[in-house]
């Protein structure tokens, strides 16, 4: 079996390798004649697979290690009978502990009380439902939209994006669809945006083009929003004055913890044993976390606990500072420097690997240390 995968993808030649013939390519430089002799081919979002890309070929299997499906042409994939799989869900909790990384960031600089603020979650999926749960931890006014989930039944307590918008804090989880009754395309706008309020902490980190780029920059000095950007419009290429006006701007890696990463992997891997009939034997072995004990500080504010104690363990201003460094760099370097912020980003690992040492006089942040998924040690 013939095996085109895109090089970047974690633990590949460990994983794939028991099915054949691995071959790693740059996930941008994958073309139709790499493919002619090509069993199956596992992507990353930057690769568009779509009929230039497969036409001819003998690829029968699909997979992208992500958990988003913008970059497949699925209708071409079923009429050609090629099996398709994602990995819905892989990196949810590490896309989480970025957004609250980031929302603590904020709060801490601004004076921020989270507790007394209110959230709207647009897309209550794998993500904006843990989202929706920390925040109820931290005693937050949630609102939820995800008109998909209401038509459904799923779930309650839904509102219109119009009262989303109305939030002090607004985080975007939802897929990008172009088209169709749940278009999310530029689903916050020149027209809308205008509705937010002032001082807004808004925070994307699911496709660049779920909010029009130009319309966001156009606004901000404005609202005085307090932007939190992951995801840029038009990706590696990035606005790079909307760059300069965000409090918090990073290259799409809000989903690189390593354990994110490496479950991306194993999903693809089972579902390549399920299409070939084979027994799943890979288990990954992660490296052991150094560290794992963390004494939460005595800071004044909890939020500055912490943010304190988030970034001790994922340095998401470190993230900034290299993103941000983009603005120094030629234009036409700017796409290969994004990439490489891509490829080159920092080992992460999740919340989950710690354990908290907490003065029982901070018992009241028990429940929202646990939330985070910390291991919880009281003194």
């Amino acid at each position: 079996m013939n095996i085109v995968v895109d090089e970047n993808i974690a633990y590949v030649k460990e994983a794939f390798s028991e099915f054949g013939d691995v071959h790693l390519v740059d996930g941008r430089k994958i073309i139709n004649q790499q493919l002619n002799n090509v069993d199956a081919l596992i992507v990353r979002s930057i690769t568009d697979v779509n009929s230039n890309l497969l036409g001819g070929t003998k690829v029968k299997f699909v997979g992208t290690a992500t958990i988003g499906s913008d970059h497949i042409d699925l209708e071409y994939l079923e009429k050609n009978n090629i099996t398709f799989a994602d990995a819905m869900g892989c990196n949810a909790d590490s896309v989480t502990e970025y957004v609250f990384t980031a929302l603590l960031k904020i709060a801490v600089d601004e004076n921020i009380e989270l507790n007394k603020k209110s959230i709207g979650v647009v897309g209550i999926g794998n993500i904006g439902s843990r989202v929706v749960k920390i925040a109820e931890a931290f005693g937050m006014k949630i609102f939820k939209n995800d008109p998909p989930l209401e038509r459904k039944g799923i779930g309650e307590n839904y509102v219109s994006l119009d009262e989303i918008l109305q939030a002090d804090i607004i985080t975007m989880h939802v897929p990008l669809n172009k088209g169709g009754q749940d278009n999310t395309f530029h689903l916050l706008n020149k027209k809308n945006l205008g509705q937010i309020q002032e001082k807004t902490i808004l925070i994307n980190t699911s496709r660049g083009a779920v909010i029009d780029n130009d319309a966001l920059y156009n606004i901000i000095p404005d609202k005085k929003l307090n932007n939190i950007l992951d995801v840029w419009e038009n990706e590696p290429g990035v606005n790079i004055d909307l760059l300069n006006s965000t409090k918090i701007g990073t290259a799409h890696i809000a989903g690189y913890s390593l354990e994110g990463k490496v479950n991306g992997t194993m999903i693809i891997y089972n579902a390549l044993c399920n299409f070939t009939g084979k027994a799943p034997s890979w288990k990954p072995v992660l490296p052991e976390v150094e560290n794992k004990e963390v004494v939460l500080d005595d800071n004044k504010s909890d939020e500055l606990k912490l943010y304190n104690l988030l970034r001790s363990v994922y340095d998401i201003e470190g993230d900034d500072v290299r993103m941000r460094n983009m603005i120094k760099v030629k234009r036409e370097e700017r796409g290969n420097y994004f990439d490489r912020l891509r490829k080159e980003c920092p080992l992460r690992r999740e919340f989950i690997n710690y354990t908290i040492k907490l003065r029982k006089e901070k018992h009241h942040l028990k429940k929202i240390l646990e939330t985070l998924r910390f291991k919880v040690k009281e003194f």
